[in-house]
C-alpha cells in the first residue's frame, strides 16, 4: 500500500528537477548592543544555516528525536511513518502533515505552498529525495533549524532561543532545547509564553522521545523536568526595536539602499538599560492608567552622545510609533534651565533676590501651580520649585531670542516660538532633543550629536563603516555653567525632583509639567549619564493632574537605579575654568617681550 500510495502521488504532477532550483534567502542585517547580545534583525525572516558544531548535542538532537528519529536512516521519506499516515490520509482525501520527515519539511519550506493535497505531497516527496542527493545530513538539519517557524515571529532555531529564553542557542539547556522542540507542531497552542501548561506537557513528551532514541539518559530527563526555565513573556529585546528603527534608515544610508551580504551592525545601546527602561514604562503606565498616562518615552546618553537606551513606548509589538524620536511634545517647565542658562549669561547670579508676584507681560499673566506666592525668593529657590513667574519674567528680562538662541546651541533643533509663554514651555519639542540639551550639562558644557552606530561589518570581519567622533564644542562655559549645575542639584535636593533623587550619587536635574497636564517630564542627569523620561497620550488629551514629579520621575529614577550600577559614571564634570578677567592695558603699556618706549626730548627753539 506504501508503494501505491507514493507512486500514485507521484505521478500526479511530478514536479521536472533535473537540477534543484538554487536555495535563496535575502541578506539579513543584524543589531548588537554594546556588548553583542543581539538586539534585533532586519531584512530577510531566514538567518543563514545552524552551525551545528557551536551547538550542544543535546539542541538538535531535540529535533530529531519527536521530528524524525529516523531522519538519519531515510533518504528522504520514512516509509514506517508513511505507514501509518496513509490510510487517514486516504479516507480524508488529503494529506496530513504528520508524516513528514525533516527534509520533506524543509523540501516544502523551500520551495512549496502549504497546501495540504495529494499533489502538494507529491512534489513535497520528490524534492525532499532530491534534496538528500544533493546535501549531507547535516546540511540539511542546519537548513532547516535555521527556517522552521517557532511562532512570535521567531523565525529558526537563533531567533527562537533569543526571543523565549534571551540567550544565545549555544546555551540552550536540554530542558530549553526539548522545549522549542516542541513547539514546531504548532506554534499556537505550544507557545510556552502563552501556554506555558500545554508547552510543558509538549516538552515532557520531546524529553521521554530524546531518551528512546539516546540522545539523553532517563536521568538527565529527570534534571531537566525539575528545571524551570525563565519564559520571557514579550521578547526582551522588544524595547529595543525602536532604537533599531531609527537606525535602520541611517544604516542603509551608510551601506547602500540594498545589500546581498549579511551584515552586522554594532550599536551604542545597552541592552540591559533598554530592558530596565522598558519595564519601569510598563509599570508606571500601568500604575497610573486612570489618571490618563498611556505612554511614555525614555532617552538615554553618555557624555560624548552615544545612545545608551532609546524606548519610543510601552508595546512596541501593539504600538510602534517611535515618541523618544518622532513625538513633538510641549516640553513645559523642563524648558526653564534654557531660561536660566540666559540668564546666567547675562550676568544675574543663582543667589540673586526676586519677588514672586503678579506678573503681566504683553496681557499674559502666567500662574504658578501653586495659589500662592512666594514672594523675595533667590534664583535658585525659584528654580527648585519651578516658579512660572519668575521664569516668565525672567525671560523678558533677558530677551527671549537670546533663550532661544541657548536652547538652540545647546541641541534643541525644532523650531522655537518667542512669545511671551515660551519662557514656559511652549515650544514643541521630542524627548531625543531635550536628552541632547540637557547632556550639555551633564558633561561639562559641550554639544554633543548623539549616535547609536558604532561599527557596521560583514558577517565575516570586513568593516564597511566605522564612526568618526566629531569634535565637540563647547555650548556652555563657565561660570553660567556650574551655576546651572548647582541650581539644578538643589532641584532634586529639595525641589521639584526630589522623588527622583538616588541616594551617593551627584545628580542634577528638572521636572517638566504643562499647563493642561497633556505633557509631563523628567530630565536629569550625572557625570557620564543623562536621560530624559516624557509621558503622556497619543491623542494629546490631558492626564489627571500627571506633573514630573510623579510618573515620568518614577520612570527616571527606576532605570537609573539600574544604569548607574553598570554604565560609567561620576560626579558632574564642572567644565572648563571661568576665563580670567579682563584687565585694561594702559596706553603706554609695553606689549610682552618689548622694551618700554623712551621718551622723545622736548625740541629746543634754535638760538638768535
Amino acid at each position: 500500500m506504501i508503494a501505491l500510495f507514493a507512486a500514485a502521488s507521484m505521478a500526479l504532477s511530478p514536479p521536472d528537477l533535473s537540477r534543484l532550483p538554487p536555495i535563496t534567502r535575502e541578506a539579513q542585517i543584524t543589531y548588537v548592543d554594546r556588548s553583542g547580545a543581539v538586539i534585533g534583525v532586519r531584512g530577510g525572516k531566514y538567518a543563514p544555516p545552524v552551525d551545528l558544531a557551536r551547538l550542544p548535542a543535546y539542541v538538535p538532537a531535540a529535533f530529531v528525536s519527536i521530528e524524525d528519529r529516523r531522519f538519519y536512516e531515510h533518504s528522504g521519506f520514512d516509509p514506517v511513518g508513511m505507514a501509518r499516515a496513509v490510510v487517514a490520509d486516504l479516507a480524508k482525501g488529503k494529506a496530513r502533515e504528520g508524516a513528514s520527515t525533516i527534509t520533506q519539511q524543509l523540501a516544502r519550506n523551500l520551495f512549496l505552498s502549504a497546501d495540504q493535497t495529494l499533489e502538494r505531497k507529491a512534489d513535497e516527496l520528490v524534492i525532499a529525495v532530491k534534496l538528500e542527493q544533493a546535501y549531507s545530513k547535516k546540511q540539511i538539519l542546519a537548513l532547516y533549524l535555521s527556517r522552521v517557524y517557532f511562532g512570535s515571529g521567531a523565525y529558526g532555531l537563533e531567533a527562537a532561543s533569543q526571543r523565549y529564553f534571551n540567550k544565545p542557542a549555544a546555551r540552550l539547556t536540554v530542558r530549553e532545547a526539548a522545549t522549542l522542540a516542541g513547539i514546531l507542531k504548532s506554534p499556537t497552542n505550544y507557545d510556552p509564553a502563552d501556554q506555558p501548561e500545554k508547552s510543558a506537557e509538549r516538552t515532557r513528551l520531546v524529553l521521554d522521545a530524546m531518551v528512546e532514541t539516546g540522545a539523553i539518559t532517563a536521568a538527565e530527563r529527570d534534571r531537566a523536568l525539575d528545571q524551570t526555565p525563565k519564559v520571557w513573556k514579550t521578547a526582551p529585546t522588544a524595547p529595543a526595536q525602536y532604537f533599531i528603527d531609527w537606525l535602520d534608515s541611517q544604516t542603509r544610508a551608510a551601506i547602500g539602499p540594498t545589500t546581498k551580504q549579511d551584515l552586522v551592525v554594532e550599536t551604542t545601546l545597552d541592552l540591559p538599560g533598554e530592558i530596565a527602561a522598558g519595564e519601569a514604562i510598563k509599570a508606571t503606565t500601568t500604575k497610573f492608567a486612570k489618571q490618563g498616562v498611556k505612554q511614555a518615552a525614555v532617552v538615554s546618553l553618555d557624555g560624548s552622545g552615544r545612545v545608551r537606551v532609546l524606548v519610543g513606548g510601552d508595546d512596541y509589538a501593539k504600538a510602534p510609533f517611535n515618541r523618544a524620536v518622532d513625538a513633538h511634545r510641549q516640553a513645559g517647565s523642563a524648558w526653564k534651565p534654557f531660561v536660566y542658562t540666559a540668564a546666567m549669561e547675562a550676568g544675574r547670579t543663582p543667589d540673586l533676590i526676586v519677588v514672586d508676584e503678579p506678573v503681566t507681560i504683553n496681557g499674559w499673566s502666567p500662574r504658578n501651580a501653586e495659589p500662592e506666592f512666594m514672594g523675595q525668593i533667590t534664583l535658585e529657590t525659584a528654580l527648585a520649585h519651578s516658579v512660572n513667574t519668575v521664569a516668565a519674567r525672567l525671560a523678558d528680562e533677558v530677551g527671549r531670542d537670546n533663550v532661544a538662541a541657548v536652547a538652540h546651541r545647546m541641541g534643541i533643533v525644532s523650531q522655537i516660538n518667542t512669545d511671551p509663554a515660551m519662557a514656559l514651555g511652549t515650544s514643541l519639542v521630542t524627548p531625543l532633543e531635550m536628552a541632547t540639551a540637557y547632556d550639555t550639562f551633564g558633561n561639562g558644557g559641550y554639544r554633543i550629536a548623539p549616535y547609536g552606530i558604532e561599527r557596521i561589518r560583514t558577517a565575516g570581519g570586513q568593516v564597511l563603516f566605522q564612526h568618526k567622533t566629531q569634535f565637540a564644542t563647547q555650548a556652555v562655559a563657565n561660570p553660567p555653567l556650574g551655576e546651572m549645575q548647582q541650581m539644578m542639584r538643589t532641584v532634586m535636593a529639595v525641589g521639584t525632583g526630589s522623588h527622583a533623587n538616588i541616594k551617593g550619587y551627584d545628580l542634577a536635574g528638572k521636572t517638566g509639567t504643562t499647563t493642561d497636564y497633556k505633557d509631563a517630564w523628567f530630565c536629569g542627569f550625572t557625570g557620564g549619564i543623562t536621560t530624559v523620561v516624557w509621558t503622556g497620550r497619543d491623542d494629546a488629551k490631558p492626564m489627571q493632574k500627571i506633573m514630573g514629579a510623579s510618573a515620568p520621575s518614577e520612570i527616571w529614577r527606576s532605570y537609573m537605579t539600574v544604569a548607574l550600577k553598570h554604565l560609567p559614571n561620576g560626579p558632574i564634570p564642572p567644565g572648563p575654568p571661568p576665563p580670567l578677567p579682563v584687565v585694561p592695558t594702559p596706553v603706554d603699556a609695553p606689549a610682552p617681550g618689548e622694551a618700554a618706549p623712551q621718551p622723545t626730548p622736548t625740541p629746543t627753539a634754535p638760538a638768535g
